[in-house]
C-alpha cells in the first residue's frame, strides 16, 4: 500500500523541481509582451511590438532619439540569430552522419584498439568547455587557421559527435543483429542491408541525435566565444555581450521564439518517431 505522507512529499518534491526548471522559461515568455522599454520587471501593458520589430514591422524603438543606433544593434542580433541557424544546421548534418557511422562501425566490427576509440569519443562530453576552447583556439591559431564561422562548425562538431554517437550507440545494442545476418543470407550486399535493415531501426536514435546536437549548437556559448571571428558572432555570444550594457526587450522576444521552435522541433521528432514505430 501506498505510504500518503510519502507520497505527498514526492507530489510536492516533483511540483517544485518542474517549476524551478519551468518558471523562468514563463516569466521570459511573459514578459516579451511587457511594453515597458526601460523595466522589463515593470508590468505597463500588453504588447507585441518588441515582436513586429524583430521583423521589421515595427518603429517602436527603447530611445526614439537614437533610433539608428536601434536599428544597427537589432540587426546584428538577427544577424546573429542568422549565424546561429547556420552554424547548427551544417553542424547538426556533420556530427549526425559522423556519430551515427561510427556507431555503426564500432557497433558491427571488431578490430584493435576498439575499446580506445570508444572511450576516446567518451572525452569531450567529460572536457570542460572552457579547456575545450581554450584547446581549439590554440590549434587554430597554431595551424595559421583564421577564426570564423567554419572554426565554430568545426568545434562544435568535435563535440557534438560524441553526442549523437552515444545516441545512436544506445539504440544499435538493442537492434537484434540476426535481422542484418538474415537479410545477408537472402542475397542482399551491405549497402542494401544498411539501407533498408539497419537505418530504418536507428532512425529515432538519428533523429534524437540530430536534435539534441541542433539545440546544444544553438545554445554554446563557452566553446564558440573562444573559436568565433569578429564577423561571426552567434546569438548566444551577441546576448552574452549585450547583457554588459543592460537587456533589451528584444532579447525576451527572441529567447520565446527560440523556445518555440525548440518545442515544435521536438514535438516533430516525437511525432516522426511514433510513425516510424508504427
Amino acid at each position: 500500500m501506498r505510504n500518503p505522507m510519502g507520497w505527498a512529499a514526492l507530489t510536492a518534491f516533483s511540483l517544485a523541481f518542474f517549476a524551478f526548471i519551468y518558471a523562468p522559461l514563463f516569466v521570459i515568455i511573459g514578459y516579451s509582451f511587457n511594453s515597458n522599454p526601460i523595466n522589463m520587471m515593470i508590468w505597463e501593458h500588453f504588447t507585441f511590438d518588441w515582436y513586429t520589430g524583430l521583423l521589421g514591422l515595427s518603429d517602436r524603438t527603447t530611445d526614439v532619439s537614437n533610433r539608428a543606433a536601434y536599428v544597427e544593434s537589432t540587426d546584428q542580433m538577427l544577424a546573429a540569430l542568422r549565424t546561429s541557424l547556420t552554424v547548427a544546421v551544417f553542424t547538426t548534418t556533420i556530427s549526425t552522419v559522423i556519430g551515427t557511422a561510427t556507431a555503426i562501425a564500432l557497433a558491427r566490427y571488431r578490430f584493435r584498439l576498439r575499446g580506445f576509440y570508444n572511450g576516446f569519443l567518451m572525452l569531450p562530453m567529460m572536457m570542460p568547455d572552457i579547456v575545450l576552447g581554450i584547446g581549439l583556439l590554440i590549434f587554430f591559431v597554431t595551424i595559421g587557421m583564421n577564426l570564423s564561422i567554419l572554426t565554430i562548425i568545426i568545434g562544435h562538431c568535435t563535440f557534438l559527435t560524441s553526442y549523437v554517437y552515444i545516441i545512436v550507440q544506445a539504440r544499435i545494442a538493442g537492434i537484434d543483429p540476426t535481422l542484418e545476418e538474415a537479410s545477408a543470407d537472402l542475397g542482399a550486399s551491405e549497402w542494401v542491408t544498411l539501407r533498408k535493415v539497419l537505418l530504418p531501426q536507428l532512425a529515432p536514435g538519428i533523429l534524437g541525435g540530430a536534435l539534441l546536437a541542433f539545440v546544444i549548437s544553438m545554445d554554446d556559448l563557452v566553446i564558440t566565444y573562444f573559436v568565433s571571428g569578429t564577423g561571426d558572432t552567434t546569438l548566444p555570444v551577441f546576448i552574452f555581450g549585450m547583457i554588459r550594457r543592460g537587456v533589451k526587450p528584444e532579447i525576451n522576444a527572441i529567447a520565446t521564439l527560440i523556445i518555440l521552435a525548440s518545442v515544435v522541433i521536438a514535438a516533430l521528432g516525437l511525432w516522426l518517431r511514433s510513425r516510424k514505430t508504427d
